[in-house]
């Protein structure tokens, strides 16, 4: 390798090691039955770090569908199968995510349900498309991921083209914001929905009067909403994640900005108003689906994800175990778990989940996703409105 790319390409090893020591809950070996096929699922979030709470949500949610499909003793091509999770950390660094996903290829996992983060999910697409091994996202949204034109590249939630449209459109009708002023964190999530929401926005007569920039790592936004405040915004916009969100938000009001505040699905967690108090509240935030209580499955799913994990749903976990159960599917309509012979069969699925009827279009989107708006009131995220929603499954 060049020298120059020496140090960093160490820096990285040694990042994805450490993070692999530090890892909980990893996968045990054990010897499969003589008619057992051992079929390897990959995923990858951050399980640490700013983001681990959301990282651990998806992991727990993909954990889920895999005991599931085992205690149900899941038969592929007369064969019953045993599914193994390999759970990596990516630490929402695109650099890392590259290496976990050779990883994981090397591993020669069956398929892979991940990343989280749009700017992780984005690279480590090309790997797996370069070796032809499926991926399913539970939870990137930006526009660019599937519009690379992977096949590997699935999504079972909206994307940010679809919520973007509705939280622009929400902002500049819903609640008659003439003046905007957007803020995100320059990663592929953040910034994609921040151009979409501004295209919406502006589409519904609302001025953007500042566009500002900070990181997925800043914590102090004083300088930032000072310069806002002299502009008298009636909202703000934040592109970014909740590790962010709490002290944006607390900011905010302590500045005496005047101002509503809105976020996408990154914003829409218990964290956030957990942490940021009753800076949280009157809070928007949006989330690619219907509300939990009117999935097909959302109630049981709800109640069997707090019993066993002693906690509420963050944010993806029923996207998790649909994805897994969408690929499981695949496998099962093809007779077989090996990626080039299922992937065929995923890219045409028609497939009932906890979340909704899955389809996918041509480029690996779910057809017709709904988004929801939601608004903290007195210390909870309430439904305020859906736009959108799946097609019917066909007889």
């Amino acid at each position: 390798m060049p020298r120059n790319l020496q140090p960093l390409h160490i820096a990285v090893l040694c990042a994805v090691a450490l993070a692999s020591c530090g890892k909980q809950d990893a996968p045990v070996a054990s010897t499969p039955a003589a008619n057992e096929v051992v079929v390897k699922i990959g995923a990858s979030a951050p399980l640490t770090g700013p983001q681990a709470h959301i990282g651990k949500d998806n992991e727990n949610g993909t954990r889920m569908a895999v005991e599931d499909a085992n205690a149900k003793g899941v038969t592929i091509g007369g064969q019953k199968v045993r599914f193994e999770l390999l759970s990596e950390d990516d630490q929402t660094d695109p650099r890392i995510a590259t290496v976990v996903a050779q990883k994981l290829v090397d591993a020669k996992v069956n398929g892979i349900i991940g990343h989280l983060n749009s700017g992780t999910t984005i690279p480590a697409s090309r790997i797996y498309s370069d070796n032809n091994i499926p991926q399913i996202s539970p939870s990137a949204t930006a526009v660019a991921y599937t519009a690379q034109g992977f096949k590997t590249a699935f999504r079972v939630m909206a994307n940010d083209g679809q919520q973007g449209k509705v939280l622009g459109e929400y902002a500049a009708k819903n609640l008659a914001a003439k003046k905007i002023a957007v803020i995100d964190d320059r990663t592929a999530y953040g910034q994609g929905l921040a151009d979409e929401f501004i295209k919406s926005a502006q589409g519904g007569g609302a001025e953007i009067v500042a566009r500002e920039y900070t990181t997925d790592k800043a914590v102090d936004f004083a300088a930032v909403l000072t310069s806002l405040k002299g502009k008298q915004p009636d909202l703000v916009f934040f592109g970014g994640m909740d590790p962010q969100g709490v002290p944006l938000v607390k900011q905010l009001k302590a500045l005496g900005l005047n101002a509503k505040f809105m976020m996408g699905d990154g914003g829409y967690t218990p964290k956030l108003i957990e942490l940021a108090g009753t800076a949280a509240e009157g809070t928007y935030a949006s989330l690619p689906g219907v509300p939990p209580d009117q999935m097909p499955g959302g109630k049981e799913f709800a109640q069997r994800y707090e019993a066993k994990f002693k906690q509420p749903i963050q944010l993806y976990a029923p996207y998790c175990y649909d994805a897994v159960n969408v690929m499981i599917a695949a496998m099962q309509k093809a007779g077989s778990a090996e990626p080039t012979k299922y992937l065929p069969e995923l890219a045409k699925i028609e497939h009932g989940g906890v979340t909704a009827k899955i389809v996918f279009d041509e480029k690996g989107d779910l057809k017709g996703g709904a988004v929801t708006l939601y608004q903290v009131q007195q210390g909870k995220w309430q439904a305020l409105q859906t736009m959108g929603g799946a097609p019917e499954l066909k007889n």
